[in-house]
């Protein structure tokens, strides 16, 4: 495939089969970034786990300390006061069955989905729908909660979820590019600490197989794998 003169012209300030320290491998990624927005930052990391078995799965949330620059839209299904707490704490969209209705009528206009354990049964009734998009809520991920308030403040505050896709890779967001490279460095660290205590007992061999880091409309630079 031909590739464009933005992506030729980043592809030639670096050696892209080359693995670079941490520091390095930022500083190329954002020597690339020359688009005329601000581009996303992306972490792509392969694992060495075996995902088809249960014992190996690699799955959880981390707080990053800058935030991903996201605006997330928050929706809560819950009733009384549950419901009232998360209004107060600045859920975007609250309801319960009335707003499970509106999702299978094709309504899907937020990012996170959290509920209370009480009402999984009314949240079930839209499974099929919420599951492929990623948005069911799970009490691996903070989003099945009696704590309402504390799960909104941490998804506003740049909770994000990692997970196995079906190739044992896992991709995470972590920033804009107009963060700067400390502060993607940072969240980058976080991330990286946060799949090494979440690596699963049964896991052998190394664990870090690959490591890239890339912006919206630039190309990968690969990470030292780190074991």
């Amino acid at each position: 495939m031909k590739k464009g003169k933005r992506m030729t012209t980043a592809l030639s300030t670096y050696e892209k089969n080359n693995a670079y320290t941490v520091s390095e491998a930022f500083d190329h990624m954002m020597e690339t970034a020359k688009a005329k927005f601000d581009e996303t930052v992306e972490l792509h990391v392969k694992l060495g786990v075996d995902g088809r078995n249960a014992d190996q799965q690699v799955r959880g949330v981390v707080v990053l300390p800058h935030g991903t620059g996201k605006s997330v839209k928050v929706l809560v299904i819950a009733k009384g006061d549950k419901a009232d707490e998360a209004l107060k704490a600045g859920a975007d969209f609250v309801g319960a069955e009335e707003i499970v209705a509106k999702i299978q009528g094709g309504w899907l206009d937020f990012d996170v989905c959290i509920t209370t354990p009480d009402m999984m049964g009314v949240v079930g009734r839209v499974a099929r729908v919420l599951g492929p998009k990623g948005l069911m809520p799970n009490p691996k991920s903070g989003t099945v909660t009696m704590d309402v308030k504390k799960a909104i403040s941490d998804v506003k505050a740049g909770k994000v979820e990692y997970r196995l896709d079906k190739t044992n890779n896992v991709h995470v967001i972590i920033g804009k590019v107009s963060f700067g490279k400390d502060k993607l460095v940072d969240n980058y660290t976080t991330v990286i600490e946060a799949l090494q205590k979440a690596k699963p007992a049964a896991a052998k061999g190394q664990y870090f197989k690959n490591i890239s880091i890339c912006s919206t409309m630039g190309p990968g630079v690969k990470i030292i794998s780190i074991g």
